[in-house]
Parts: C-alpha cells; sequence; structure tokens
C-alpha cells in the first residue's frame, strides 16, 4: 500500500491563507484523528477545529476539503487544510501529521502520483510544472493548452497513423497464408511517408514552444564602450548593468527578462568584442561569443562617433534578419557611421538609430523586437515539443520513418520497415509516458478477422 504524503501547498512564509494538502489511503484517518469526527466517505467541506490528537491542544480552525479518488487530483483520497497561514499554526499541524505516520511528500510527487494512477499523461503532468513557473501571457496559454491535452492530441494522432501502418505491415509478416489483399505491406507507405511528412515539419518549426516556455534569447553584441550596457538598462528599465566610459566594464553575460507583448524575452549584455587584454576579458569575450551564438535575435551596436572600424568585431557574429543599432546619433548625426549601415543593409539586418543616454529611438527599437518576437513565436498551431525531451523524441521517431520508407521500397525488407514503424510509434507514446504495444494486435485480429 502507498505511504500516505503531505505538503504545504502554498508559499512558505507568514500568509492569510496556508494549504496543507495530504494524499493517500489513510488521508481520511489523519483528518478524522485531527478533527475527533468519523472520517467522511464522501466529498465535502467545512470548518473544523484541528487538535493535536495526543493531548486534544488546538492547532487552528480551518477550512477542511475532502475529495475521495478515483475522482481526486491524485486519484487517491485526498484531503486539503486551509489554515490560518502563521508559521506557528503550520509547524504545528506539520508536527501533528508527522506523529500520525504521514511522511512529506518529495517534489513533484503529487503530480507523480496523479501520472501514475492515470489522472494526467506525462506531457500533461508537465504541463502542471510550466503553469506553475508561467511568468508571461503566453507560458499562460502553451501551459494550459497542453494541459487540456493539445500536444498529446497531436501526437496521437500521429501515433494512430502509425498503428494503422503496423496493423497491414504485421499482417504481411505474421500471416503470409492468410486471404489478404493483395501488397497489403504497401497500404502502409503513404502513412509512414505522410506522418514522416509532418514529424519533419514540426521539427522544421524549430524549438517554438520551448522559447515560449524558456524565453526568446536577444544578445546585445558590440565593441567595447558602444554602448551595448546603456542600451541593456533600457530594455530592463533599471540599471542592471555597470556603465561605465572604461572599455572593458562588462566582462560577463548579464541577463535580464523582459515581457514583451506577452512574451518571455530574455535580454542578454554582453563583453566588448575586441582582441583580449587578459584571461579574464579573453574569458568574457568566449562567453559573449557563444551566448550569441545560440540566441534567437543579436543587436548589433554600433558607436556612431567611431570612425574607425571596430564595429566589424562583432559583426562577424551577426546573421540575416538581426538588427543593428547606430547608437549616439545625437552625437553624429548622418552621414557619420554610413559605413556600417550599408554593411547592415548589405547583409539583411535592419539599421535603426538610438541615443540611449538621451532615450531617442528607444520606443521604435522595443517595437522591432517585438514585431521579431511575436513572429517567431505567434500563431501557427500548437508546437509538437514544448520541451527538449519532446523534441528529441520525435527526432528519434523521424529517423525510425525514413528508415521505414527505405526498407518498404525493397518488398523483402518488410519485417525491418514493420519494426522501424513500431519504434516510431513507441517514440510518439513516449511523450506521453503511455507505451502500449498490445493494441497492436487486437487491431490486426480486428481488421483482417484472421484466423476465422
Amino acid at each position: 500500500m502507498a505511504d500516505t504524503i503531505f505538503a504545504l501547498a502554498s508559499a512558505p512564509g507568514r500568509a492569510a491563507v496556508a494549504v496543507v494538502r495530504l494524499s493517500g489511503p489513510a488521508a481520511r484517518q489523519a483528518l478524522a484523528a485531527l478533527t475527533g469526527e468519523a472520517a467522511a466517505a464522501g466529498r465535502g467541506m467545512r470548518v473544523r477545529l484541528l487538535r493535536r490528537p495526543e493531548d486534544g491542544a488546538v492547532l487552528d480552525e480551518a477550512l477542511v476539503l475532502a475529495f475521495p479518488g478515483p475522482g481526486s487530483y491524485t486519484g487517491e483520497d485526498v484531503v486539503e487544510l486551509q489554515l490560518h497561514g502563521g508559521p506557528a499554526v503550520v509547524d504545528g499541524v506539520t508536527e501533528a501529521l508527522l506523529a500520525l505516520g504521514l511522511r512529506l511528500a518529495a517534489p513533484g510527487e503529487f503530480t507523480r502520483r496523479a501520472f501514475e494512477n492515470g489522472r494526467l499523461d506525462l506531457s500533461q503532468a508537465e504541463a502542471i510544472g510550466d503553469l506553475v513557473d508561467a511568468e508571461t501571457a503566453a507560458q499562460r496559454r502553451q501551459a494550459l493548452a497542453q494541459l487540456d491535452g493539445e500536444l498529446a492530441r497531436r501526437h496521437a494522432g500521429w501515433r494512430e497513423a502509425l498503428v494503422e501502418a503496423l496493423v497491414v505491415l504485421e499482417a504481411a509478416v505474421d500471416f503470409p497464408d492468410e486471404d489478404l489483399p493483395a501488397d497489403v505491406a504497401g497500404a502502409a507507405a503513404p502513412l509512414v511517408a505522410s506522418v514522416g511528412a509532418e514529424i519533419a515539419g514540426a521539427l522544421a518549426d524549430g524549438a517554438r514552444g520551448e522559447r515560449v516556455r524558456e524565453g526568446f534569447r536577444v544578445a546585445l553584441i558590440g565593441a567595447p564602450n558602444a554602448g551595448k550596457s546603456s542600451i541593456f538598462n533600457k530594455l530592463a528599465a533599471r540599471d542592471a548593468a555597470i556603465v561605465t566610459p572604461t572599455p572593458g566594464t562588462t566582462r560577463d553575460v548579464i541577463e535580464v527578462a523582459v515581457n514583451l507583448a506577452g512574451y518571455r524575452v530574455v535580454v542578454a549584455d554582453t563583453a566588448g568584442l575586441r582582441e583580449a587584454r587578459s584571461a579574464v576579458e579573453a574569458e568574457g569575450v568566449r562567453r559573449a561569443e557563444a551566448w550569441s551564438a545560440d540566441a534567437d535575435l543579436r543587436l548589433l551596436v554600433v558607436d556612431a562617433t567611431d570612425r574607425g572600424d571596430r564595429w566589424r568585431g562583432a559583426a562577424r557574429l551577426a546573421r540575416p534578419g538581426d538588427i543593428c543599432l547606430i547608437n549616439k546619433r545625437d552625437l553624429a548625426p548622418a552621414p557619420a557611421a554610413s559605413e556600417p549601415v550599408a554593411w547592415a543593409g548589405a547583409h539583411g539586418l535592419t539599421a535603426l538609430d538610438v541615443a540611449a543616454t538621451a532615450g531617442l529611438g528607444l520606443e521604435r527599437l522595443r517595437a522591432e523586437i517585438t514585431a521579431v518576437v511575436v513572429g517567431a513565436l505567434g500563431g501557427g498551431e500548437f508546437p509538437a515539443a514544448t520541451h527538449e525531451r519532446h523534441r528529441r523524441d520525435l527526432g528519434a521517431a523521424l529517423g525510425h520513418l525514413r528508415r521505414a520508407e527505405a526498407a518498404l521500397s525493397a518488398p523483402v525488407e518488410v519485417e525491418l520497415a514493420a519494426e522501424d514503424v513500431r519504434l516510431a510509434a513507441r517514440c510518439l507514446a513516449r511523450v506521453s509516458g503511455r507505451v502500449d504495444p498490445e493494441d497492436v494486435l487486437d487491431r490486426v485480429f480486428a481488421r483482417f478477422c484472421i484466423g476465422k
């Protein structure tokens, strides 16, 4: 029999209300011991005095909620105690529950029990964590859609098609002497190709779902003293980075999260890119280049007052679609910095005039970044992957389907095709945490009336 667990389900510390949740076979008995009443069998909500079982000392007057299994969050008997939120109250109830033989829950254990008891699939369990961590409207929408089964339904549709393909492949392999349609294995090829094409398209969509969760990454790059940290502070709306006239002030990558149009955007201020003059600066340059390489968008900051070509050291990291910021434009009006402006246009970058210290052009910059973020993360159907493991399993499934397509082009390799289709379906099932190959054999007999 499973242990009965409990945990503080609200934030620790002083609060108006603290919620302690219990789950397991002894949850109702524990409630009865605290209230001195017989354990109620049904669902209910009532106000009761909670007493320490050993001496009857009052712990609190609480709102008590009972959720009998299997219709509870975990699928077990669940009790919630809504207490007054003082630390002494919570500590007293905790000690009483421990004395009754209950144990403190491990991180995520309530949701794990919900998964193990069939209340959630694995992708929905992940959505619970994403919803708790959501900081923006986009993160909330994605987590709620995944909790509602949107991701599971998309993967289940692909898996359903693969099971259909596997039905005919298994029939061709295991029952070659039965009265089956001609070239029954050939009927699987279009299904395999179609699912493979859809998964390939989903993977080509990039890590859109992961970026919604983790944040769209924007890197500020440029030569020392180009004004990166000043622009960074304006985007962060606070003095997050130190700004001084001394070149090389920024030695490490500094990150700040901002909310643009409901999306989480992680902006990074990086070290100025030049030939390093010390080991510390060299490490800062290395980290700047690494962060920039992994960013979704780079802001190349150019000092309009600098008549040299120091900006070219960072320009090599820029890519088409990035933004080139001609900073300090108030101090050097056009045609100053005409060379980097021309370079930006020739290499597919949008050039913007800004003056960070004077606050000029920053609203347009914010609007440009927002447009890029919304264009990259908004619209389209629900992403096929919101976690790295989803993308990894989809990639593995696609590899198996490509091998199955090749095997189906040679009829003597139907067995190999069947195995790869089976493995691809298993990869898709891993996303939901449900792997059940027995349904394949059941559908073979149902579809082809084998052994009638």
